[in-house]
Parts: C-alpha cells; sequence; structure tokens
C-alpha cells in the first residue's frame, strides 16, 4: 500500500498538436460535455486529492494557458515534442522528490477516481503502479510484456514489436504511479534509440525492473476509461459514452428518461424522483430539479432550480433563475439570469423574462417582455406586454403590486410602479405610478376620416 502520508503530485502530459483534429486549436481544449478535455482531467486529478499539478504544454501554448487561468497548478513547456519521457523530465523541477507522482494525459477525458485512486494506492518505494488494459484490437499500442510468472518485464511500442508481442492483448494505457526520486532516476537512463527516435515514458518500466523494483499492473475498469481523443470522431464516440453513463445514473435515481441517448448533461444535475425528461433536453452548470418535475422535449436548462411539480413545456430555455414549486412555463419561453417565478406562477409561450421577480399566482401568459421587474402574488399579465426597462444607458424598475390586472398590450415605461388592484386597459402606456383599486386609461383618441384615400402603387 502507499505511503499515505506522502503527498501525491500528478503531471497532465498535454503538449501534443493533435494533427487529426484539423483544428487550429490544441486537442486537449476541444470540449466534452461542455468542458475541455483538459479541464475533466484536472478536476478528477483534484478530486482524488493532488495537492500539486503540473500541466505539461506546447502545441499553441499562449491558448492554452489563457484557457487554463483558473487552475491552481503549474506549467512546463516543452517546446520540442521529443516523446512522452522527454515531456514528463520538463515537470520534475516543479515535483519534490518525496512525493508520489501520477501521470495523466489530458486527452484522457473519463478515467473514474476509482480506478486512479486504487492505483496510487499500489504505490510504494519498491513498486511502480501501472495502469493497463486488454483489447480485442490492441493495434498502436504499448505491449505488456510479462515473464513466466505473469510479472510485468517491459512494455514495447507497437513499431518495436516482434511479431510474437504484436499479439499480445494487454496495452499500455500510459498511466501510472511511483514515487517522484525513483521517476527521476529511471528519466535519466532512457534514452531514442527506437524506431521513433523519442524518449519513451514506457521504457521507465523495463528500467526498473533491471533496478528491482515491482511493477504492480492494475486493469481499468473499462476500455473509455482510459480511451484517448485523436481525432473528433474519437471525440463524439466519447462524448456518447459519458452522456448515456450519465443518464443512467439519472434513471438509477429516479428519472424517466424519454430516450436516454437524446439527453445532454454538461455539468453537475441533482435529482428528486418521478421526474419525467424528454427527448434532446440539455443540462448545463448546476441543475436541481425536484420531485414530480417534467421537462418537455428541446429545452435547455443551466445553473437553476426547479421545485417540485413544476411543468417546463419544450423548448424552453431557463437560464441562472430559482423556479418555484408547481410552476408552468413555457412552450418557447426564455427565462433570463436572475428571474425567480414564486409558486404557481406561469410563464407562457413566447415569453422572455430577465431579472424578475413574479409573484405566487401570477400569469404572464404569451408574447411579453419582463425585464428588471418585481411582480406580487395574482398578477395577470396581458399578450404584447412590455416593460420598457432601458432608457438607452441605464436599466429601471417596475413594480407590479399584487391583484393588478395589465391588459393586452401595455407597454410600462420605467420606473413605475402599478398599484395594488389596479385595471390597465388595453393598449395603455402607463408612465407614472398609479394609485391602489383603479382602473388606468392611456390611450389616443380614436378618430375616423372620413373620404380618405388609400395610396396607391405608381407604375414608374
Amino acid at each position: 500500500m502507499a505511503n499515505l502520508l506522502s503527498p501525491l503530485s500528478v503531471i497532465i502530459l498535454a503538449a501534443g498538436k493533435g494533427t487529426r483534429m484539423k483544428s487550429a486549436f490544441p486537442k486537449v481544449l476541444h470540449q466534452l460535455a461542455g468542458k475541455p478535455l483538459l479541464s475533466h482531467v484536472y478536476d478528477t486529478a483534484i478530486s482524488i486529492g493532488a495537492e500539486n499539478v503540473c500541466v505539461v504544454y506546447g502545441h499553441e501554448g499562449e491558448m492554452l494557458l489563457n484557457s487554463c487561468k483558473d487552475f491552481k497548478c503549474s506549467f512546463a513547456e516543452q517546446k520540442q515534442q521529443l516523446g512522452t519521457g522527454h515531456a514528463v523530465d520538463h515537470a520534475l523541477p516543479y515535483l519534490s522528490m518525496s512525493d508520489t507522482v501520477l501521470i495523466l494525459y489530458g486527452d484522457v477525458p473519463l478515467t473514474t477516481e476509482a480506478t486512479l485512486k486504487n492505483l496510487v494506492d499500489k504505490v510504494d518505494e519498491e513498486t511502480i503502479a501501472l495502469l493497463t488494459v486488454k483489447l480485442d484490437d490492441p493495434t498502436g499500442y504499448g505491449r505488456i510484456v510479462r515473464d513466466d510468472n505473469e510479472n510485468v518485464q517491459c512494455i514495447v511500442e507497437q513499431k518495436d514489436a516482434s511479431p510474437e508481442q504484436l499479439h499480445i492483448s494487454e496495452v499500455n494505457t500510459g498511466i501510472m504511479a511511483l514515487k517522484a526520486d525513483l521517476l527521476r532516476d529511471m528519466l535519466a537512463k532512457i534514452n531514442n534509440e527506437n524506431a521513433q527516435g523519442e524518449y519513451y515514458l514506457t521504457d521507465v518500466i523495463g528500467l526498473a525492473v533491471a533496478a528491482g523494483k515491482k511493477i504492480e499492473a492494475c486493469f481499468a475498469a473499462s476500455e473509455h476509461e482510459v480511451a484517448g481523443v485523436n481525432s473528433r470522431v474519437q471525440l463524439a464516440e466519447l462524448e456518447r459514452i459519458y452522456q448515456l453513463e450519465h443518464a443512467k445514473k439519472l434513471m438509477e435515481s429516479g428519472v424517466t428518461l424519454a430516450d436516454p441517448s437524446r439527453i445532454d448533461i454538461r455539468g453537475n444535475v441533482s435529482v428528486g424522483q418521478d421526474i419525467f425528461i424528454d427527448t434532446n433536453v440539455t443540462l448545463t452548470g448546476d441543475v436541481s430539479i425536484e420531485d414530480f418535475v417534467q421537462i418537455g422535449q428541446g429545452c435547455v436548462i443551466s445553473d437553476s432550480s426547479i421545485a417540485a411539480g413544476t411543468i417546463i413545456k419544450p423548448y424552453s430555455v431557463i437560464e441562472n433563475a430559482r423556479i418555484g414549486a408547481q410552476v408552468e412555463i413555457g412552450p418557447f419561453a426564455r427565462i433570463r439570469p436572475g428571474t425567480e417565478m414564486a409558486d404557481g406562477s406561469k410563464v407562457g409561450n413566447f415569453v422572455e423574462t430577465k431579472k424578475a421577480i413574479i409573484g405566487a399566482g401570477t400569469k404572464i401568459s404569451h408574447l411579453s417582455y419582463i425585464g428588471d421587474s418585481e411582480i406580487g402574488c395574482n398578477v395577470n399579465i396581458g399578450a404584447g406586454t412590455i416593460t420598457c426597462n432601458y432608457d438607452g444607458v441605464n436599466k429601471h424598475k417596475t413594480i407590479i403590486k399584487d391583484n393588478a390586472f395589465i391588459g393586452s398590450d401595455t407597454q410600462l415605461i420605467a420606473p413605475v410602479t402599478v398599484g395594488a388592484g389596479v385595471t390597465v386597459a388595453a393598449g395603455s402606456t402607463i408612465t407614472k405610478d398609479t394609485s391602489d383599486d383603479v382602473l388606468v386609461i392611456s390611450r389616443t383618441k380614436q378618430k375616423e376620416m372620413v373620404g380618405w384615400q388609400r395610396p396607391v402603387k405608381i407604375n414608374k
């Protein structure tokens, strides 16, 4: 077992160009489930207790550094890509030689915490832990060569393997853990006398065996855990694997999915029971969904909480909002950041809200814009109502008190307050605060022009 007092350092190799991606971006910045591949690896490293992380970068380095500005880690630049051993060597100055070191890859995003913790636990002063996997088609991978007693002897790369070795199905994933001082000593001994002319990190294994060290091989739980991304096709394949795994977790928690293959989860989703989610729904960021919620087809929900019994109809978008219980939204509604909908309220089709506090029982049924507003309880807002909150420079607030009735096609010129129990006649433009319990009409006088002639088109 590993020395639990030994701090854990993680090296993430992320210097490759990713030629097959056909992209101006570094391969590790391409996104899976809404965040860069490298971020997945970094987050996993932090989750298993890494006290020190070093990212080795190279291609389009400035772009990578800008993307990773929130990482709490060190960065080592590998100006020439001369192999994985050469890359790891660049990280050594950022390590303490008393650390246990775990080596990960920025384009391998789905390795689990459990697998890596198990790997690290195998490390001691005399043991290197190596993550391996058996493949039906091992083409392209380094083969794990064992002796007659099944002890790992070395790793042979595809281009250097003999015909007999090419038939070995157990392959190297590249992920290993060992003591930092041992890593340093082994790296000093490797050379580039191979078909690629590169310094292979895998040579560390054979050198360690020759030095009397033990190699503890741990099998990955699944092939996709150690699958790397070298093309957009592989990226899409891993995306579907990731999404299906998370869809299964939702279903195991009490969610019915109309089609588990047609949901996208791009963040952290917490759920209650007896929830129904239709097809092509996207959940992004931190999303909380309570019991008995129904989410219609094509909805996008990000960084929001949805309380029990709410119904979200198809093709609605909810962002940074708090939605109460027994609320009805949509279809085709847009709930923008800062919106808070109290229990039993309703926002209907083609309604947009922004920084709107909507009281219990209030209904905004269709074709309205409600922004920078505080709306009381049991208010009815008719179709075509607009809170005119922006004067071209500043935003202003509209306040509508309890039990008000706002007729269709009303413009509320903020800042303005509509009193409790007020009825605003349809087609009004409200520019001044109103009293309570009154009828407010603000229209121009209707006229009829007798003998008026409609213009006709002049032929030229």
